[in-house]
């Protein structure tokens, strides 16, 4: 009865269209469209929206950046959006399952499941450390605030250590002079992070001992991840209520402590005053590129994944449209908590606001809680803090997660696996587990950049470009944008046809080149990565794009032809089993002859007894099963 109420809000229909319960018995379906956006917000919006995007804004010129970076979002970021959350809901499949439009094309899906590895293995070691960091801070001190302790150096220098207060040192000027003229100085965050936390081997090949509490917590994150994805997305789409939401909560009141603190303003106006003469520039507009496509989470599956279970009429278009500026601006109201509290910071030491701001690990666990160490309350304060990187970082790992488990399921897709999806998603988790252990060692935090730098970058926009172009070009974009109007009733607007037809692929090919320009070899802090770290980047990066070619040789060498060109053709052309999955959405061209081999059952009896309980709770209205079985 509870889908009955409000039919129009819960099916998310196209306005004007009789609703009907529609809810795919074989896979399901989220609970309503509220658990969908939530669900998709809780992934594009992730750890980059707060330690990645506000420190590319003020070093790209401030307010100036926020031009390009919405031009990007608008001509880039929100059609590819839509580009997956259409194709996923189409066909009612994960990124392995809708490549039935172009089997060829497979290895794309194929590679979207490697990259998805790679992040959910790194991405849940960065949880985990959030969730060391929440629990040492429930102290009355937080222990990285004074370097009185037996991991700290000589070379140590905290703000708030009485050798920095005493009466040798009446101004900020004079705490100033001491920190610049102190060459190795070190805060007692960082050395609490390299010294206690990781305790930072001297390289990447000497792993030292795994970091026991560091571990506890990674199991400690996976587990959380499993019960909330032990029914799938009938149990994520209940959690992202609380996870999807309570960081704007969390967002807001450190906003408003934030704002309130001298030098608040000075650090916000660093962030927001805009240099003009760097528009100019192409590096500005390709980090802007690179930011929105990045943290929209294109070409990861994850997209692809949750629209498959959406119901067929739900109006994605819609929905793309309200979590992509969702996402964008949660990443421009983060940059204000940021750099409030930076500003803070700087204005106490006497210093540059350039000086205490970073990115990534050091800015979420070295510069910030440094920082909040200067505030009353500090504990508090870092508790909340460290509870929403948590809670942003598992909004992001449902989904990754969930993108591989579909995956399988609907790749294998008998009554068996989607009877024990559990006991897969089990498998995952624990996968996951093993292979996050090495990150979890003294050289851990080498091998978690090493990934995030290569197993993610430039693999991804290829994977994004040849897609666009597969369903543009080798489907048809006009077989596509029918197939849009059959599921939204309305055909995709004509900015959106020209953008995937024309700018999106270009603007994918000029993040690919600027992604080539821009390459420097990775380095973390001072350290240089060797050259076979390096090369193993790379071999990373490629694992994931040869799984395109490699697939289509696989597809063609299997298809029927004499010649290879007729093979080209058959292993290009969409599989009689595409599009929609249930049989009452297969209208016109989808509409399968009787008798036709794809609409008979493996189970007659366990179809039978479903539709009849069907008719029985639902209007009358009778529910196929998906059309592979």
């Amino acid at each position: 009865m509870a889908e009955k109420c409000g039919d129009g809000v819960l099916n998310g229909a196209v306005p004007g269209e009789v609703t009907k319960r529609d809810e795919n018995l074989k896979r399901g379906n989220w609970g309503n469209q509220i658990e969908f956006v939530l669900t998709s917000v809780g992934y594009a919006v992730g750890l980059g929206n707060v330690w990645r995007f506000p420190y590319l804004c003020y070093r790209n010129g401030g307010g100036a950046f926020m031009f390009p970076y919405f031009i990007m979002l608008i001509f880039c970021g929100i059609p590819l959006f839509f580009m997956e959350l259409s194709f996923g809901q189409f066909a009612s499949q994960g990124c392995l399952g809708v490549w039935r439009i172009s089997p060829m094309f497979k290895g794309v899906g194929y590679g979207m499941m490697v990259v998805s590895t790679y992040i959910g293995i790194y991405y849940n070691v960065v949880i985990c450390i959030a969730f060391y960091y929440f629990f040492m801070s429930m102290n009355r001190i937080l222990p990285w605030t004074y370097c009185n302790n037996k991991w700290n150096t000589a070379n140590c220098v905290g703000v708030l250590d009485p050798s920095t207060n005493s009466s040798n040192f009446t101004s900020h000027q004079d705490l100033s002079s001491i920190l610049n003229q102190t060459i190795k100085r070190t805060s007692p965050s960082e050395e609490y992070w390299k010294n206690y936390v990781l305790k930072l081997s001297d390289d990447i090949g000497n792993f030292g001992e795994v970091r026991l509490p560091i571990l506890g917590c990674l199991g400690l994150s996976w587990v959380v991840v499993f019960l909330c994805l032990i029914r799938g997305v009938k149990s994520s789409g209940k959690v992202v209520y609380f996870t999807a939401t309570f960081p704007y909560v969390v967002l807001t009141i450190l906003f408003v402590r934030g704002i309130t603190l001298e030098g608040a303003v000075s650090g916000i106006m660093y962030y927001l005053t805009p240099q003009w003469d760097k528009i100019l520039e192409a590096k500005v507009w390709g980090d802007a590129a690179s930011q929105i496509f990045y943290s929209l989470g294109c070409a990861w599956g994850g997209l692809i994944t949750m629209a498959s279970y959406n119901k067929f009429h739900n109006n994605c278009y819609r929905d793309s449209i309200i979590i992509s500026i969702t996402n964008c601006a949660t990443s421009v109201y983060a940059g204000f908590v940021i750099f409030s509290i930076l500003g803070f910071m700087a204005n106490h030491l006497g210093v540059d606001v350039s000086k205490v701001a970073d990115h990534g690990p050091g800015l979420a666990f070295v510069a910030y809680p440094e920082a909040l160490t200067l505030l009353p309350i500090s504990p508090l304060w870092s508790i909340l803090f460290f509870f929403m990187l948590i809670l942003l970082g598992l909004g992001t790992q449902f989904c990754l997660l969930e993108t591989l488990v579909t995956a399988i399921v609907d790749e294998i897709g008998n009554d068996w696996i989607i009877r024990w999806k559990t006991v897969v998603t089990l498998g995952v988790a624990v996968i996951g587990f093993l292979l996050g252990i090495p990150l979890t060692t003294q050289a851990g935090i080498y091998w978690l950049l090493l990934m995030d730098n290569y197993a993610a970058s430039f693999s991804l926009v290829i994977i994004s470009c040849i897609m666009c172009v597969s369903i543009m070009y080798i489907y048809g974009h006009r077989n596509y944008f029918k197939d849009i109007e059959m599921m939204l009733g309305f055909p995709p607007p004509l900015f959106f046809q020209v953008c995937w037809r024309f700018i999106s692929p270009a603007i994918i090919f000029f993040i690919l080149i600027f992604t080539v320009i821009q390459y420097r070899p990775i380095t973390y802090n001072e350290y240089l990565y060797p050259g076979w770290a390096i090369s193993l980047g790379f071999l990373m990066a490629l694992s994931s794009v040869i799984c395109i070619p490699a697939y289509a040789i696989f597809e063609i060498s299997r298809s029927e032809g004499d010649t290879f060109l007729q093979r080209l053709k058959n292993s290009v052309k969409a599989s009689k089993d595409w599009g929609p999955a249930l049989l009452e959405h297969r209208t016109g061209r989808y509409a399968l002859e009787e008798g036709s081999p794809e609409i008979q059952p493996l189970n007659p009896e366990k179809q039978k007894e479903e539709i009849g309980l069907t008719i029985q709770g639902s209007n009358g209205q009778a529910h196929s099963q998906d059309s592979k079985v």
